[in-house]
């Protein structure tokens, strides 16, 4: 369950999630001793520049709280996670993501009780984290500093509020109730009058798996119709182009007739050419995807793959584009009289 600040309006501007400062570290507290509440880690996030000898690299630093590891079922793979004290005290004590120790120290160094300096403060690094991967989003999770919330409040970023709480449901069953009940307690606490809305968002993983589905068929239908138009768009331009093909070729066409071609030959003649101008131009298209896919994997660092599926599925459709705003052209060009065509200057 996915506890943000935010979702209301002050002074004209929706406030969306992380971005106002309704939730407290008290109210992270409360909410553990919700029913059906497991673990709960507050957390306030920030970017950091990472120093550690003449290494440094730029990441996410995300507060958080001692209960993260066993939400997430993340463990440590050297060293330890922060305890309460260390929270309590908002102690300068950092765990680094595995990517984050492999470009500051390198893959074999075990970094623990070293030095680093985050946005020049100095920080002891207590473990490095386990492995994790890529995020169904198709982020880094492994490029990643984990520091005490409290330390990210009082000496990064000097606030008073969290940005978010997540919580683990003892019963995966009673998560919707969990999220419920998580809700009544903040409405209670922030004294939100009936009929007013929230100021946080509480989300589980199903509303939150959902929001992704609806967003990847939104991205989906809408890359859909400019496909639509741009295969409408490139057959338009095809069949112009074999008309004029058609025009100047007029008197080759019937010297073809008038020599034994029949309707049915130039007709395929002209379906083939446009067939073969549409697939170009396909290909063309294929391999402008495959470097733009690639150029974002190598700048942003997101993962990109070309199904052989799609590409086929690429070429199907343009040689059917070609045979359909093809058709025409090629149809006028069978229907030409010889002697006429002979004759046309």
């Amino acid at each position: 369950i996915m506890v943000s600040a935010g979702n209301f309006t002050q002074g004209g501007v929706r406030q969306g999630q992380g971005n106002a400062s309704t939730l407290t570290p008290d109210d992270a507290n409360a909410i553990q001793s919700v029913q059906g509440v497991q673990y709960k880690a507050a957390g306030v996030n920030t970017r950091g520049q990472i120093v550690a000898g003449n290494q440094n690299w730029g990441t996410q630093v995300q507060g958080t709280d001692i209960d993260l590891p066993l939400i997430r079922s993340w463990p440590t793979q050297q060293g330890a996670f922060f305890t309460p004290i260390d929270v309590a005290t908002a102690a300068k004590i950092a765990v680094l993501g595995s990517v984050v120790r492999d470009q500051l120290f390198g893959p074999d160094v075990n970094p623990v009780d070293q030095v680093i300096r985050i946005n020049n403060q100095p920080f002891t690094v207590a473990g490095v984290m386990s492995s994790k991967g890529q995020s169904g989003m198709g982020q880094d999770q492994d490029d990643v500093v984990f520091v005490p919330y409290t330390t990210v409040m009082k000496k990064l970023r000097g606030i008073t509020f969290i940005q978010q709480a997540t919580v683990s449901a003892a019963s995966a069953s009673d998560t919707s109730a969990t999220a419920d009940r998580i809700a009544t307690l903040l409405r209670t606490r922030h004294k939100i009058q009936p009929g007013d809305p929230d100021d946080f968002m509480v989300r589980t993983m199903e509303e939150m798996a959902s929001v992704r589905v609806q967003a990847t068929q939104t991205m989906t239908s809408l890359l859909a119709g400019i496909a639509g138009v741009s295969l409408l768009v490139g057959g338009i331009g095809i069949m112009n182009i074999m008309l004029v093909s058609v025009t100047e070729r007029t008197r080759e066409i019937g010297l073809r007739m008038a020599i034994g071609a029949r309707s049915r030959d130039v007709l395929l003649q002209f379906l083939v050419e446009a067939v073969v101008l549409s697939l170009f131009g396909g290909g063309i298209g294929i391999a402008m995807g495959f470097a733009l896919a690639q150029g974002v994997t190598l700048v942003q660092g997101w993962p990109t793959a070309v199904s052989p599926n799609a590409v086929l599925v690429a070429f199907a459709f343009a040689a059917m584009t070609g045979i359909f705003f093809g058709f025409y052209p090629a149809r006028k060009a069978a229907a030409l009289d010889p002697i006429d065509a002979l004759r046309f200057e």
